[in-house]
């Protein structure tokens, strides 16, 4: 998950799009596109949330056992995707190449077209021998796994798993390089991240309503017959595709954030094949779209609240002196003041309430950025909205042009297939408004009426919330981070029970997920068990 609610019905991350940039050289971070001032925060993310299975195949994709989703339907003959083979070349980064994978449109009709899809490799460095591929994804939906790897993972994971494996990518179908979703252009994209989502009254709610409907036949018009197919359980099938092609008897695997819940697609659908498996800031498949909603909503006040109680520590914090609960009560009175009177924000531009928000909760995802949000929250209070709108710009990929990458277009189109809306309307936004901002006094209202958008979602729901067990999978590790704003720690806890082999690991600490982000713990248990396969003891618990 990991995103702001506004133009999706769950929120993509910035997991690691924070972290990555700040731990490379400065000749690496060179390589990644330029951006506004903050972008070196923001510049590859883990992002969130989706659901869905169906059967899985055998070595050529046929058979399989029948998952327990609704969502099961026949596959084809998929023979011919299998046996292909890849074509690897230059592709711009040095230390990586690149080839494009081919798979069935529609698993249900293989003959029917096809997707063609975009991977990335960095060979094992040794010494050692070599294990195989690691493939890696950084959640979403909507997060580009080849830029993750280019940028960050192929740089910065540790030593020792750089030199005895591949680290591999595939941007999942409808993402980035592999068949884009498409919804808006930059100037009705623009509107689109500004439109009120505290509606004060019908008028205003039935202007909400008409941006998601905008957003929606956009996606429609020029998306394509990619659409209808750009499910968790598509992405997790061409995972399994990609890992027969490079050779590999099992799927050896990291995923962050969303990229928690295509891990434990693949491992349901392909239980037998499913090898080292690590699952951080774990989403839970068996909640619907309106619990992982109001969840998340609460995992973002927790997240604001220790952002509070450090700043109140300190001197001149912009949320003033009190308690932590007056300090939300003046930010939301900030919010307020916004939506009533933006504030300029430079290049012409202005900060309202809805970028205002979307740049605060950007900030949530990593314990790093507090001290930028601080100085952006003193600045907008002053009257210059430049740093908010600098982080609401990164978490929605906002180039220096003006136009969007396809994060939120894909994180929206996977969303609403993965899971049936969170509610049927503008009447049951309202009813569940209460619940909503007790879960969140500081967010709550907005990110209900955010969880509105994919009711008007123009292809029907093809996953259901289900309970994944992947019996007769191996260990598979499952970390969980106990004050995740984007994925609650209580996600972990409840898919490491559900699946028959996981093992959860706990990091007590702020931030989205915890590989990788500074722990020695975290880092040891997870590298010896991608090494060696020791699994971590039971109850781990990390500081």
């Amino acid at each position: 998950m990991g995103r702001r609610q506004s133009p999706g019905d769950y929120c993509p991350d910035m997991s690691f799009r924070r972290s990555f940039s700040r731990s490379l050289p400065a000749r690496s971070r060179a390589r990644l596109r330029p951006r506004r001032r903050v972008a070196a925060l923001a510049a590859a993310a883990g992002l969130l949330i989706a659901v869905g299975c169906t059967s899985g195949g055998a070595g050529g994709g046929g058979g399989g056992t029948t998952s327990a989703s609704p969502t099961a339907r026949p596959v084809g003959d998929l023979s011919a995707y299998y046996g292909q083979k890849l074509s690897w070349r230059e592709c711009g980064v040095p230390g990586f190449d690149c080839a494009t994978l081919r798979a069935p449109l529609d698993y249900a009709r293989p003959d029917g077209g096809q997707v063609k899809l975009a991977v990335a490799r960095a060979k094992a460095t040794g010494p050692g021998e070599r294990i195989g591929s690691l493939l890696v994804n950084p959640g979403g939906p909507g997060g580009s796994a080849v830029q993750y790897l280019q940028a960050y993972a192929g740089l910065a994971y540790p030593a020792p798993v750089r030199a005895r494996y591949d680290l591999v990518a595939v941007d999942p179908r409808g993402v980035a390089r592999s068949e884009p979703v498409t919804c808006l252009d930059g100037p009705r994209m623009d509107a689109y991240t500004q439109v009120d989502q505290t509606p004060d009254d019908a008028r205003e709610r039935g202007l909400l309503a008409a941006a998601y409907k905008e957003f929606a036949a956009g996606c429609a018009r020029r998306s394509g017959p990619v659409l209808p197919h750009v499910s968790t359980v598509e992405a997790a099938r061409d995972m399994d595709i990609l890992r027969a092609v490079l050779g590999d008897e099992k799927l050896s695997y990291v995923g962050a954030s969303y990229g928690t819940f295509l891990g434990a697609t693949y491992a349901e659908l392909f239980p037998a094949r499913a090898g080292r498996l690590v699952l951080d800031g774990a989403m839970d498949p068996s909640l619907p779209a309106v619990e992982l909603n109001r969840d998340q909503t609460a995992g973002f006040e927790t997240a604001f609240r220790s952002f509070a109680e450090d700043c109140l520590r300190g001197p001149d914090c912009p949320l003033g002196s009190g308690s932590v609960t007056a300090a939300s009560r003046r930010l939301k009175a900030f919010f307020t003041e916004l939506d009533a009177r933006p504030v300029p924000a430079g290049e012409g531009r202005e900060l309202g309430e809805s970028l205002a928000t979307t740049g605060v909760i950007a900030a949530m995802y990593d314990k790093g950025a507090w001290p930028e949000l601080r100085e952006a929250l003193t600045g907008a209070m002053g009257g210059d909205g430049s740093g908010l709108l600098a982080l609401a710009d990164a978490y929605y990929e906002r180039q220096g042009d003006g136009s969007y990458s396809n994060l939120m277009f894909a994180n929206a189109a996977v969303n609403c297939l993965d899971l049936p809306p969170s509610f049927a309307g503008p009447d049951a936004v309202g009813r569940a408004l209460p619940s909503f901002v007790k879960a969140s006094p500081t967010f709550g209202e907005g990110l209900a009426w955010a969880a509105l958008s994919c009711t008007y979602w123009p292809e029907k729901a093809t996953g259901a919330p289900h309970r994944i067990a992947a019996k007769g999978a191996g260990p598979i590790v499952v970390l969980g981070t106990t004050r995740d704003p984007a994925t609650p720690y209580k996600w972990a806890v409840s898919l490491a029970g559900q699946l028959t082999s996981g093992r959860l690991l706990t990091y007590e600490g702020d931030g989205h997920t915890a590989y990788g982000r500074g722990s020695d713990c975290v880092d040891t248990a997870v590298n010896r068990y991608l090494l060696e396969g020791t699994v971590p003891p039971r109850g781990m618990r990390c500081r």
